[in-house]
């Protein structure tokens, strides 16, 4: 810390001080601002800005957080932030009082009043409200910083999501995105009779996909408990059940890295419907994705960072050893076993271990070459069945499966297949499973035995889906960081 830091952070001690004592003559005036446990809100300010030719000379109440101050000796301007954006107040001892006036001049940038005032506009033009008086609703004990969105250390924005929300507008908007974005998903798939329903956090087996899950215990039970690391398979167990038709939008935990694409804790849609196959859930990928962002934006066209892409275009389709082939220059349907997949993987730098088998090092060779340059909605199909274990088999090349990713600006978006029903060799495709767990694999899928009974009673033909729901809503709102549009992203306390 340098002596200028010093300096502001002194500065800061003692307007915090000065802060404090105001308080304490307040509450010595018997007019503590924490006494107050209502406020009769008739305006928000975009009322104000939308309809001032309705309100114009009429009374309203305003409530906010005091965001600017300029005292001018006998009057003031203060600009009052709601939830919808701002509203200036003029505010004059002839008008509230002057003992009244007196008090307000003590308030301090962040303390949050309540306003009642006539509609009028400024000799510059500015619609305001002309105070009547003025209420103290709750005093500010800490200093807005002035200028938050410069700070240098990105992650006290996150820590103090509240402070960033305050004074930084443009996140305010985004999270309102974020919750129409949910809400639009929830009515397309409303809309298709799809049920949502809830299934447990807790789980005995952590099922659904390849992540290492946060364990916990039961005290009651006196058992090891999960929590889900996916939504999977209690929705397929509904299917079974007989509802044809069913989808959660709920958090899954997976205790993983942290990154601008992960965080430990993060919203999960997972669909699932009886009688398709993953073409069907192409269709209702490409469907939802474009009506999502045709409701929030107004337009296909969407713009993340450095890419413009068009969302109303069909999406392109490719399979992933074409993909391998086309940016790797590297045919794995001329690759005739293991030992040579080895062999062009040592040659093109690609890391694999003693357990990975073909089709896991047809995935790496993906992931290294191809992956970042799939811009345009792209549905990446056919994945190799070792690294597939819930997917059915293509009928016509049973080393491949009916599966597919959705990749947008070269970041996997969505998660799809034609779903496997078969218990038989689904039983043995956690057998395997439970050997790539054996020998080191700790994010394999554990064998579970309720949901092959399950599927033993009978599953229809199924195709499900899965999107990353915090994956969606930052090409939405063009954010760099899953961090950005999570409240509260998992972050190590200070200290």
């Amino acid at each position: 810390m340098n002596e200028h830091d010093n300096i502001n952070l002194e500065n800061e001690h003692e307007q915090q001080r000065v802060r404090r004592q105001k308080l304490e003559a307040l509450q010595a005036a018997n007019t503590d601002p924490f006494h107050h446990t209502t406020y009769n809100v008739t305006a928000h300010s975009s009322d104000i800005h939308d309809n001032f030719d309705g309100l114009e000379g009429k009374t309203v109440s305003v409530a906010g957080r005091v965001m600017t101050k300029r005292n001018m000796g006998k009057a003031s301007f203060i600009d009052v932030q709601d939830r919808y954006g701002r509203i200036q107040s003029y505010v004059r001892g002839d008008n509230i009082g002057e003992e009244a006036y007196a008090t307000f001049v003590t308030y301090d940038i962040g303390d949050i009043v309540g306003i009642e005032g006539e509609v009028f506009k400024t000799q510059k033009g500015e619609i305001s409200v002309k105070a009547k008086s003025v209420t103290l609703l709750a005093k500010s004990l800490q200093v807005l910083p002035e200028k938050w969105h410069g700070l240098t250390d990105t992650e006290a924005r996150y820590r103090r999501r509240y402070v960033d929300l305050i004074v930084n507008p443009e996140i305010r908007d985004t999270f309102v995105k974020r919750t129409q974005i949910i809400k639009a998903i929830r009515e397309f798939l409303d809309n298709r009779n799809y049920l949502e329903v809830d299934t447990p956090v807790l789980q005995t087996i952590p099922g659904g996909a390849s992540a290492r899950p946060f364990v916990t215990h039961h005290n009651t039970l006196d058992m090891e408990m999960h929590l889900r690391i996916a939504l999977e398979l209690p929705l397929k167990r509904l299917i079974v059940g007989g509802f044809e038709r069913v989808y959660e939008l709920s958090k899954v935990f997976r205790n993983e890295g942290i990154s601008i694409r992960h965080n430990p804790e993060f919203v999960m849609l997972e669909l699932y419907e009886a009688y398709t196959d993953y073409n069907g859930m192409m269709e209702l990928a490409e469907s939802l994705l474009r009506e999502v962002a045709l409701k929030i934006l107004g337009t296909t066209t969407v713009t993340y960072g450095e890419h413009t892409m068009d969302w109303g275009k069909p999406f392109a389709k490719i399979t992933m050893v074409e993909a391998v082939r086309k940016y790797a220059n590297v045919d794995f349907d001329q690759i005739k076993d293991l030992e040579e997949a080895r062999k062009i993987a040592k040659e093109h730098g690609i890391h694999f271990e003693q357990r990975h088998a073909k089709g896991d090092i047809l995935n790496l060779f993906f992931e290294e070459f191809a992956e970042k340059h799939l811009i345009e909605p792209t549905f990446l199909i056919d994945y190799p069945v070792e690294i597939s274990p819930l997917t059915k088999r293509k009928p016509d090349n049973p080393d491949y499966t009916e599966r597919f990713e959705l990749f947008v600006a070269g970041r996997e978006l969505a998660n799809a297949y034609s779903e496997l029903n078969d218990p038989i060799d689904q039983r043995q495709r956690f057998m395997h499973q439970e050997a790539m767990r054996a020998s080191g694999d700790d994010e394999a899928n554990i064998l579970d035995e309720d949901f092959l009974l399950a599927m033993e009673y009978g599953m229809p033909p199924t195709g499900g889906m899965g999107i990353g729901v915090e994956r969606l809503i930052m090409f939405l709102t063009d954010s760099a960081s899953i961090r950005d549009v999570i409240f509260f992203p998992t972050m190590k306390p200070i200290g």
